[in-house]
């Protein structure tokens, strides 16, 4: 799950540690929770799974969990020939779960541990009550940053206008450089601000700026993160040298990730960078060639004086 980043604030670095201890699983799970008996079979949880477009479905009976199955194990059937079996015959028994109360804090912690998916969700009384994903975890994350930065925002003296009504900057970024990442698209932020842009349009620009810089930190060789901003649009320009993108459609999909566990673990790679960036933006285009880079272009058009 990638972090975002806040605007100026002694308490900036505080708001993410903060909801993290705040929310509790109760708040990001899933309560529809999709279910399968032991007696159900692998077809019936492929017919399940395509229906309800999951990849994992708990095993449960009388309120009890009794195992979890994947889309591991129903590959594992086909290879069998096995697909009219029970689930019980292919079922994960040792399931990992966690509690509704548990803050977001350990939660993360257990996705990075046990490199799950998703985990289901007890009771207090120990019974199956829902399911908690990377994907839900990260949005309501994004969500509540949002309603952070919103707030901190709103407490932060109006910028002074800037007369020049044509800003370029270039800033180069390397290769694994984690200590850093996040720097360019603060200093877009805080231009864009100081221009006196409307705080959605730099909420915007900002998360796509940082999904990019991440992107050239984690994916690339190295590269460059190119930013304009006049009096009609803002454009960002994200230009590497690495081993360029094989499957550009396969790319855009959310969740698809190429990093690897030690990137993951330090909560980076999830795999939201680019559909992130695409969905903030007015305009999104994406070239790449095997061997040679990635060239990500990006604008976002300022309503009209």
């Amino acid at each position: 799950m990638n972090p975002i980043p806040l605007p100026p604030s002694d308490k900036s670095p505080l708001v993410f540690l903060e909801l993290l201890y705040k929310l509790r699983v109760r708040d990001v799970m899933s309560e529809h929770l999709f279910s399968l008996p032991r007696s159900a079979t692998m077809r019936e949880l492929q017919l399940l799974m395509a229906e309800k477009r999951i990849t994992g479905v708990p095993v449960v009976e009388n309120r009890r969990l009794y195992g979890i199955v994947t889309i591991e194990n129903l590959i594992r059937a086909y290879d069998q020939g096995a697909i009219e079996a029970p689930v019980s015959d292919f079922m994960t028994t040792a399931v990992v779960t966690v509690e509704e109360d548990m803050p977001l804090s350990i939660v993360m912690s257990y996705f990075a541990k046990y490199d799950y998916g998703r985990f289901p969700v007890l009771s207090v009384d120990n019974e199956p009550i829902g399911i908690i994903t990377a994907r839900s975890l990260s949005t309501r994350l994004l969500l509540e940053l949002f309603k952070a930065v919103a707030d901190l925002e709103a407490k932060l003296p109006p910028p002074p206008p800037v007369s020049s009504t044509c800003y370029f900057k270039t800033f180069r970024v390397q290769k694994s450089d984690f200590e850093h990442a996040g720097s360019a698209a603060t200093e877009i932020k805080n231009t864009l601000a100081a221009r006196g842009i409307p705080p959605p349009i730099i909420r915007r620009v900002a998360i796509a700026a940082y999904e990019l810089e991440i992107n050239l930190v984690v994916h690339s060789d190295g590269g460059t993160l190119t930013f304009r901003a006049d009096e009609d649009d803002i454009q960002l320009i994200a230009k590497d040298t690495g081993p360029g993108i094989a499957d550009i459609s396969k790319a855009m999909q959310e969740g698809f990730t190429t990093a690897n566990d030690w990137v993951k673990a330090l909560g980076f790679g999830a795999g939201m960078g680019l559909p992130n960036a695409k969905r903030v933006s007015d305009h999104f285009h994406i070239a790449s060639q095997l061997g040679v880079g990635t060239t990500v272009t990006i604008r976002d058009e300022l309503p009209k004086k």
